[in-house]
């Protein structure tokens, strides 16, 4: 037997391979099917099954792309249904993989079809289980993402707590435990920082398993939750429903426009991919940056509310096609193409472009005269400590936080580190906001007393 996690650290995602006696099944897969087929071509292994723990939120699945070029059987869990076709498996249903046993155990609680599937060795003894959003390390699946009329957050999380007291508190110790996601995923609240455990460590260490009663758990796991992306639920629907190819997606958006192609259209979000160094030094007009070295894809997805926007692309060198298929995990596939030599073509071209300015951290500390100090982080960020009179606004929140400030304040911006501070100053700058200044390093280098003071504008 051989099990392999494919991670995905910008969407904090965790698929899997696994492996007997020639056959293989992959768990939640992302949406590009070519990881798995290089490494069951690797390994001599034909790819027999696919299975998903439920319908996905936060990403778009790669189960249909890959079921076409393998023939494997795609795998729900009870009560799931879709506008293609899979199997529908019952509770403790098993599936013969090789020398080993892959059994179904229906947990609802996240969502409804959500399942988990336990590997049974040749031994026939319980040796790993993969959880999906059911189980993580330190956390459970968030309780709110599939409320209805009927039902309600408090009602999921009642069944969360019997799938877990029913399913897995009752597996060994011993049991590796194979979460959907690691640190940062927007599935739970506060996810541990492996992505693997054991059963045993969790009974141990998780607070999700050590509550008092189900009221206590239905509390706890309910209290400080905020609103899931509006990107959610519509991923969870195009994963139900079916979507195009990857590969068509790629061709049909990996297309170079030139500087003199692009016009000034507002039907088209000029997307810009760089670093926030590089973003703020010079950019198009109008631009928004999202960099790639961050949850690239969960803040667009958070920040971009039409799946359908068209989207002009500007990346750093090389970076095109990885933009794309970043961007079709999460369902944006209206990408019309990228500017072709980059931000370098725009310059070359003397097209006006415009940047965002910077103050470092020391300065801004000894500058108490700031009239307006914008905090981008979370609101629990901000209540373990924050600027004196600086305002929260949280970046999933900004544009319903635009109408309310002045356009004529300089607006000082900060978040943990930069990342997000930037982000913020792109939207600022598109939507009027000509007196932005972002801090560098953010809340870090400000409560630090070895902030950098070397800032170019």
């Amino acid at each position: 037997m051989y099990i392999q996690q494919l991670y995905t650290p910008c969407l904090a995602e965790a698929a899997y391979y696994i492996e007997s006696n020639g056959e293989a099944a992959i768990i939640d897969p992302l949406r590009e099917p070519d990881p798995y087929l290089q490494l069951a071509k690797e390994r001599g292994s034909n790819i027999k099954y696919i299975f998903e723990t439920h319908f996905h939120a936060d990403f778009v699945s790669g189960h249909l792309d890959l079921s076409k070029k393998t023939g494997a059987e795609i795998i729900y869990g009870p009560t799931a249904t879709a506008k293609y076709p899979i199997t529908t498996a019952k509770d403790n249903q098993i599936f013969e993989l090789g020398d080993i046993q892959i059994k179904v155990l229906h947990t609802p609680g996240h969502t409804l079809e959500s399942s988990c599937f336990l590997v049974i060795d040749n031994q026939g003894q319980d040796y790993a289980v993969f959880t999906g959003d059911t189980l993580f390390v330190g956390d459970v699946g968030r309780p709110d993402l599939a409320v209805n009329a009927n039902l309600s957050r408090e009602d999921l999380a009642r069944n969360l707590y019997l799938s877990l007291q029913e399913k897995l508190i009752p597996l060994a110790d011993h049991v590796i435990l194979y979460p959907g996601h690691g640190p940062g995923s927007q599935c739970g609240k506060a996810l541990g920082k492996e992505t693997w455990s054991t059963i045993g460590a969790q009974k141990k260490y998780n607070y999700a398993l050590n509550v008092d009663s189900e009221d206590d758990f239905v509390s706890r796991v309910t209290e400080g939750l905020s609103a899931p992306p509006q990107y959610f639920p519509k991923n969870a629907q195009i994963n139900k429903e079916g979507y195009s190819s990857i590969d068509n997606v790629l061709e049909k958006a990996n297309t170079p426009i030139s500087v003199n192609e692009i016009s000034a259209s507002e039907n088209v979000l000029i997307l810009d991919t760089r670093s926030p160094q590089e973003f703020s030094a010079g950019y198009i007009p109008g631009s928004i940056n999202v960099g790639l070295n961050g949850f690239f894809a969960v803040w667009v997805g958070t920040l971009i509310e039409d799946l359908k926007t068209k989207i002009l692309l500007v990346t750093p060198e090389g970076k095109e096609k990885e933009t794309i298929l970043r961007l079709a995990r999460v369902g944006y596939e209206s990408v019309i193409g990228y500017l072709e030599g980059g931000f370098t073509a725009w310059k070359q071209a003397n097209k006006h472009t415009d940047k965002v300015s910077n103050i470092c951290p020391v300065s801004f500390r000894n500058n108490p005269a700031h009239k307006s100090v914008l905090d981008v982080r979370t609101l629990d960020e901000y209540s373990n400590g924050h600027v004196d009179g600086a305002l929260s606004i949280p970046l999933s929140e900004i544009y319903k936080h635009l109408p309310n400030l002045n356009k004529a304040k300089v607006h000082y911006v900060y978040c943990k580190s930069g990342y997000r501070s930037m982000i913020a100053s792109s939207i600022l700058k598109r939507n009027g906001f000509d007196h932005i200044v972002n801090v560098k390093q953010g809340y870090e280098g400000i409560s630090s007393k070895n902030g950098c003071c070397s800032v170019k504008p």
